[in-house]
């Protein structure tokens, strides 16, 4: 990939550590870390406004680095139905051929 992504609110994040985790078939918990991007970064296209107006999520990309801070440890997951839906969800659009990353 061309851009690292990021966000700044922690349930954002807590998602992109259970659906990576889980789409790589770990049977492991992800990491939440705290970052700083060392560059420009914008908006992450694939969320802001092709799904949600805006940038609800505020999540963001950069050709950049990012430095690791810190790593938020007590995090909650979502419940097993929660994220087996949202798993659902991924597998429909992939098999629409809607699972894209504009990168």
């Amino acid at each position: 990939m061309n851009h690292v992504y990021f966000t700044s609110i922690v349930e954002t994040a807590v998602w992109g550590a259970e659906l990576a985790t889980a789409l790589a078939g770990l049977d492991e918990r992800g990491h939440v870390y705290v970052v700083e991007p060392q560059g420009p970064f914008e908006d992450d296209p694939n969320v802001t406004d092709k799904k949600f107006p805006g940038n609800p999520t505020r999540s963001y990309r950069t050709r950049s680095a990012l430095r690791v801070v810190g790593e938020v440890e007590d995090w909650e997951g979502h419940p097993p139905e929660v994220l087996a839906g949202m798993l659902d969800n991924l597998a429909r659009l992939r098999e629409q051929g809607l699972d894209v990353i504009e990168d």
